[in-house]
């Protein structure tokens, strides 16, 4: 099923209600969880985020933690360093989100987020304000079908697109081709889906040579407006079976990821459920 919000005409989208959202981040939303801060932030209040660092005109990282990014960070010193760097860390995990509730932690449903949640507001923003966005990722051709098929909805985003096969070793021939294509699009807002991990290295190899945008990664995004990756329902996301519907449809990829990854975490969970009990007493 698409995303109804995606069915709606522009004035339709402007014109709606929003749930009411702060604009003030507190620091109780910032939270650790499994070992690493995340923010329980909603998909309005990141979309208000990534508009004050484009009005501002300064660099913002914007990243999400779930299962995967939690196994490879503890062993990855540059998945550390990409999350360490992050002035946002988005919740990309129901199942996470029902661990940080066992333990305390005051998250609900509405703080998952990730790219297909924000999707239609992000880009009728990127419309509204005649932002330049430039995707970075996914393979030949693949951005071209999702830049057309976007900017025929949001013709006042102006959109430049690179696909991701090219060898990020960061003194590369294809690397500084890419970095010089970046700077002289000069975007507001910077996608990078090149899946994980190599996104998150590429994004922090660059970062210091990276203009000053609000930079994302954001995995699959234009696969998914390509139509070359089905998304799930969000509904499934809700539910935290989302990686189920995923699991379906691309089993031999993600078998690990889903079935076998997430034991790793074990130890780590047993810890934090034994140091919150502890803090309870």
């Amino acid at each position: 099923m698409a995303d109804s919000s995606l069915l709606l005409s522009a004035e339709e989208r402007r014109t709606r209600s929003r749930p009411a959202f702060r604009k003030a981040r507190r620091r109780r939303e910032r939270v650790r969880v499994l070992g690493e801060w995340v923010d329980l932030v909603r998909p309005e209040e990141v979309m208000h985020h990534l508009e004050q660092a484009v009005a501002e005109g300064r660099r913002s990282l914007v990243a999400n933690h779930n299962l995967h990014s939690l196994h490879l960070i503890q062993a990855d010193p540059e998945m550390r360093a990409f999350y360490d760097a992050a002035e946002m860390v988005e919740v990309d995990s129901t199942p996470l989100l029902w661990f940080a509730r066992l333990t305390g932690v005051h998250g609900r449903s509405f703080h998952r987020c990730t790219y297909l949640d924000w999707r239609a507001h992000f880009w009728s923003l990127a419309d509204r304000n005649g932002w330049r966005v430039m995707s970075v990722g996914g393979e030949p051709g693949v951005g071209e079908v999702a830049a057309a098929r976007l900017t025929e909805r949001y013709p006042g985003a102006r959109l430049r697109v690179r696909h991701g096969f090219f060898d990020i070793t960061p003194d590369s021939p294809g690397n500084a081709e890419v970095l010089s294509d970046i700077a002289a699009f000069d975007p507001h807002v910077l996608f990078v889906g090149m899946g994980m991990p190599r996104q998150e290295r590429w994004i922090v190899r660059n970062l210091d040579r990276l203009p000053d945008c609000a930079i994302l990664s954001v995995g699959a995004a234009f696969d998914y407006e390509a139509g070359v990756q089905k998304a799930a329902p969000r509904w499934m996301g809700r539910l935290g079976i989302e990686w189920a519907y995923r699991l379906l449809h691309d089993p031999r990829r993600l078998f690990v990821r889903y079935c076998v990854e997430p034991w790793s975490l074990a130890p780590r969970a047993w810890l934090h459920i034994r140091e919150c009990a502890g803090r309870r007493r």
